[in-house]
């Protein structure tokens, strides 16, 4: 389960709009000089995102705007978005231009079918992504706060301490 931090910017009647800053990850990471978000980060000085996350049992009541609440992912439906933005695009490329220069002779006959083969890739990622945005599998969630129970604990007494064996 993948958690970040974030201020609550709007409460829906079924989910709020979490503010995060995409820092958390970025400072830790060994590829921060060549990875695509840290140089973004670097760019837009921690740009804010907002995410859409489902409340789970608390009602709206429980949440204002600028609250501080922790939210979660799975880290498979990440890993499975990933993989399906990256890498069904590339496929499809190359797929397009492997179908268009058997068809015709010519390198830029290839590069056109690549050019429709991506397309049809980022149609197919546009498609997954309208189809699935209402599964509440795949939904980031607001995680319920832990209570902190408060325990009432003896002072000691320094003298009696330095002199215990």
């Amino acid at each position: 389960m993948i958690t970040e931090t974030g201020r609550v910017v709007a409460v829906e009647q079924d989910c709020v709009w979490v503010e995060t800053i995409r820092k958390s990850t970025c400072n830790s990471c060994s590829a921060q000089k060549a990875c695509g978000h840290g140089l973004m980060n670097k760019v837009d000085s921690g740009r804010l995102n907002h995410v859409r996350a489902l409340m789970g049992d608390a009602s709206p009541d429980q949440f204002a705007v600028n609250d501080v609440v922790r939210i979660s992912i799975p880290e498979q439906v990440l890993l499975q978005g990933a993989l399906l933005v990256y890498i069904l695009p590339l496929m499809t490329m190359l797929l397009g231009g492997l179908m268009a220069s058997s068809v015709v002779d010519g390198d830029a006959m290839a590069a056109l079918g690549a050019l429709l083969g991506l397309g049809v890739g980022f149609g197919l990622v546009k498609w997954h992504a309208v189809s699935t945005q209402d599964n509440e599998n795949m939904q980031p969630r607001v995680l319920p706060e832990p209570r902190q129970s408060v325990q009432c604990v003896t002072p000691i007494d320094p003298a009696a301490a330095s002199s215990a064996p």
